[in-house]
């Protein structure tokens, strides 16, 4: 009897069974197709349910939500209170760490469109100062960050000839940059965020992070390079614990560039970067800012593809050299150690930076390299480019310049007036001819007995020349004498030993 009616009581529904139910009830939300497919009518029963629920650990891990109670991320901020707009926001940036490809604009379309309005949404929910950037928001924040951002670039777009971008190449655009835009833009408002707990935000923006961040530097797209450009100088500015990491990651990028691949895309970036940290060194200089001079700034002298950032690489030099004056003489001495010879592109660039850095070299630095840079300049003048011996000539306009030939002319005018002699003797171009003369004709002014000195004695080493040249032929003749002498003194032996045989 008792049997009978025990059995006609509702059976207890054990807890692993309850729990196993609400975990497959839950699992249904961990994708952008089903969270989304309920977007048209979660406005309509929102008021009708209560918000907060527990969410599949794979949306919300773990170790990322810890005692915080996870928001259904399709609701929008204006559905949720004050108190669950923060578990909101964590929600949207778990679910948009799903990646999608898209090369093809036809493939998830609709999940794409929606993942990029919960980004917008996000953003405009940190530009409004109402989040709080607590240890699960950050670490949410930056786990999204990496799965959107870093990536590897397919060698196949990489260029095989240059260093990156040439002037006449066409940039490559990404196709996710409309996803990556966003996330860019959320990444660099957390980082300029003013109530930013920095102790918090360094455990997750460490080492690791800031070298992935560094690798993005070679994509293609300058829009991102744009961006990363602003948001590794805001961290520079920000987290100054990593300065020396930063400074010595990019150190190794423009090792391996210059000394192994010559190949990279964000050069001229991460040197515009630079220029800025540059000005802002404490005087007297660093050992490390100085060989970061000597080893990184100075060899960017020698890829073929110094074009594309060499204006942002002058800026650097110059930055440098107006820190500490004493630098110049060792600037120079680089640039004529990777000075050109047969680009004359380059030379022109060369020539440019060297106008720059003699307008800040002072007398004593000068002395030191003007025997070295004079001959070189030598050559220039000599030049059959017309403009590169143009550019050379253009170089005496300067009245510091100028200034500082006048004081050391008993040693630079001898190196360079046999190349202005050859000039208006032989050059094909009639500018570089009438520059020529205009400069004989200011040295003149100048210094007249040496200037007569100097010719003196190129025609000196002319007649020398020329006796040389005449000893030589006479000499050749001998030699030729000599052998045609021989040659039938070795036919008649022949003949005679022919003779004899027979």
């Amino acid at each position: 009897m008792i049997k009978q009616i025990l059995s006609k009581l509702p059976k207890k529904v054990p807890k692993s069974d309850s729990s196993d139910s609400a975990r497959s009830d839950s699992s249904n939300t961990t994708s952008f197709g089903n969270v989304f497919q309920c977007t048209n009518v979660g406005s309509t029963i929102s008021s009708k349910l209560n918000v907060v629920k527990r969410v599949s650990s794979v949306v919300f891990p773990a170790s990322m939500s810890a005692g915080v109670e996870a928001v259904d991320p399709c609701l929008s901020f204006k559905d949720v209170s004050n108190t669950q707009k923060q578990s909101l926001f964590i929600s949207k940036l778990n679910l948009c760490c799903k990646v999608y490809d898209m090369s093809d604009p036809d493939k998830n379309s609709t999940e794409q469109d929606l993942k990029r309005q919960m980004l917008l949404e996000l953003v405009e929910f940190v530009s409004s100062g109402s989040v709080k950037f607590t240890e699960p928001a950050i670490a949410a924040l930056c786990k999204m960050c990496a799965a959107n951002l870093f990536r590897v670039f397919p060698p196949k777009f990489r260029t095989s000839t240059t260093g990156g971008e040439t002037e006449d190449e066409e940039p490559t655009f990404d196709p996710a940059w409309s996803h990556l835009q966003v996330v860019y833009d959320l990444l660099l408002q957390f980082i300029n965020y003013n109530s930013l707990d920095m102790k918090l935000a360094k455990v997750h923006i460490d080492h690791a992070f800031i070298l992935r961040l560094l690798d993005l530097f070679d994509s293609e797209d300058p829009r991102e390079r744009d961006c990363l450009k602003t948001i590794l100088h805001r961290i520079y500015g920000k987290f100054m614990v990593h300065r020396p990491f930063i400074r010595k990651s990019v150190s190794n990028i423009i090792y391996r560039f210059v000394f192994e691949t010559e190949r990279h895309n964000g050069i001229a970036e991460l040197l515009e970067i630079f220029g800025s940290v540059i000005s802002g060194f404490a005087l007297p200089l660093k050992e490390e800012h100085k060989i970061f001079l000597w080893r990184a700034l100075i060899p960017l002298h020698k890829p073929k593809s110094v074009g594309i950032y060499h204006q942002q690489l002058t800026y650097c030099v110059v930055q440098f050299i107006d820190k500490d004056q004493r630098l110049a003489s060792t600037v120079i001495k680089g640039l004529v150690k990777y000075w050109p010879v047969t680009n004359s592109q380059k030379e022109l660039m060369f020539i440019s930076e060297l106008e720059e850095i003699l307008e800040m070299t002072s007398m004593t630095e000068f002395q030191k390299i003007m025997v070295p840079l004079f001959r070189r300049m030598a050559c220039c003048l000599n030049s059959s480019h017309y403009q590169v011996a143009e550019r050379a000539h253009l170089l005496w306009n300067n009245e510091h310049i100028l200034n500082l030939i006048t004081q050391n002319r008993q040693v630079i005018l001898p190196i360079v007036f046999s190349a202005l002699v050859h000039n208006a003797e032989s050059h094909w171009n009639q500018a570089v001819l009438n520059l020529t003369q205009n400069i004989r004709k200011m040295l003149s002014q100048m210094d007249e007995e040496l200037v007569d000195a100097c010719q003196r004695r190129i025609e000196e080493e002319d007649s020398s020349a020329g006796a040389a040249a005449e000893r030589r032929r006479v000499t050749w003749e001998r030699l030729e004498d000599a052998a045609a002498a021989g040659a039938s003194v070795l036919v008649l032996m022949s003949n005679m030993k022919v003779v004899v045989m027979f």
